[in-house]
């Protein structure tokens, strides 16, 4: 189903759901600054949440979550609500980055999926409350690449030199790489890092660039052929150049859970609560996910949505228990393996 469908059949419902949702926080003022990803939230719904609360939103974006990591490692800026992904978290919460949330300022927190709680990287749940999930996978365009591809081999294929786009930061670039020589991304054996890191160092050559956000418009533009990006862009993407193709590779991949979360020392950390507790609302989310066409983690939002989607737009956005059962969910790792990932990247970057 195309985007503009999901965002008539949407907008219907929050017609119907806001005017009993208005002045859940009604009284409140202030600001909130959010840091998210780019391209991963429907800014229209800020104007619904400033009406209803009175609380400002002061919106920013990071590009990873290493950028983000050094942002609020730097205090270079002021942060209320962030959206890091599991990994990050976990490292977060072990150097003492986040707050404790106060759960009776986010009652919606009852709609989020039991799926998504108390996960490894934060096991009691007390730091964070799931946003959306996703999973990474290879898109080509089949009118510049004839062959059928269904291996991360693709991306260190010499065939495809100065066509392939490639992950700029080293967590997904490493993880593309031990997945394809068969390892876990979560791997603490330097020796297979290593080995990740030589095969990365092979591929550099091959590449167009090392890039974020920008691979979304290369390869839908055509400017380049292939590279590693994440589902729920793609479906977007295709309607814009139907010669792109999605695929989950062989080796598997990388499945993700983006939760909210805020930042420790946030100066307005009610104002935060209220800004996470209307994000996990049920006609919020359906709305934010005909706009960004990721899976939220609200189970009653992401049971309505999947009612509306085409078979084979829904198994790119909902993957399967089959296709989960080959992804790794990155966790956070011990500090000298991190050390290492730091070295080699810087290498691997001159």
């Amino acid at each position: 189903m195309k985007r503009k469908i999901c965002i008539v059949i949407v907008i219907c419902l929050l017609a119907a759901l806001t005017v009993s949702a208005c002045g859940e926080a009604a009284g409140s003022n202030g600001q909130v600054n959010v840091y998210n990803w780019g391209e991963y939230i429907d800014k229209d719904i800020f104007r619904i949440f400033e009406r209803e609360t009175g609380i400002k939103i002061n919106y920013f974006e990071f590009q990873s979550n290493e950028e983000l990591y050094s942002l609020l490692k730097t205090g270079s800026t002021t942060v209320d609500v962030i959206i890091p992904s599991d990994y990050m978290i976990g490292r977060l919460i072990e150097e003492g980055m986040l707050e404790e949330l106060d759960f009776s300022n986010i009652p919606n927190f009852s709609l989020i999926d039991p799926k998504y709680k108390n996960l490894e990287f934060d096991p009691q749940n007390k730091f964070s409350v799931a946003y959306m999930t996703g999973t990474v996978g290879l898109i080509y365009n089949s009118s510049m690449i004839s062959d059928e591809i269904t291996s991360w081999s693709s991306l260190f294929d010499e065939r495809y030199s100065g066509q392939i786009l490639m992950f700029d930061n080293p967590r997904d670039a490493f993880g593309i790489a031990l997945k394809y020589l068969g390892y876990s991304q979560n791997t603490v054996n330097e020796d297979e890092i290593r080995e990740a890191y030589d095969l990365l160092a092979l591929q550099k050559p091959l590449l167009q660039a090392y890039v974020m956000d920008q691979i979304f418009f290369k390869l839908e533009s055509g400017e380049a052929a292939i590279g590693p990006y994440y589902a729920g862009d793609y479906l977007f993407m295709y309607e814009n150049n139907q010669d792109l193709v999605f695929v989950r590779p062989v080796e598997g991949s990388n499945f993700f859970v983006d939760s909210m979360c805020i930042p420790i020392g946030a100066a307005n950390k009610e104002n935060a609560e209220i800004f996470i507790n209307f994000m996990s609302r049920t006609d919020i989310a359906l709305k934010n996910m005909a706009e960004i066409m990721y899976a939220s983690a609200n189970f009653e939002a992401a049971e309505q949505f999947a009612n509306e989607l085409e078979p084979w737009e829904y198994e790119i956005m909902f993957a399967s228990a089959e296709v989960l059962a080959n992804c790794d969910v990155f966790i956070h790792l011990p500090g000298h393996i991190l050390a290492l990932y730091d070295q080699l990247w810087i290498e691997l970057k001159r």
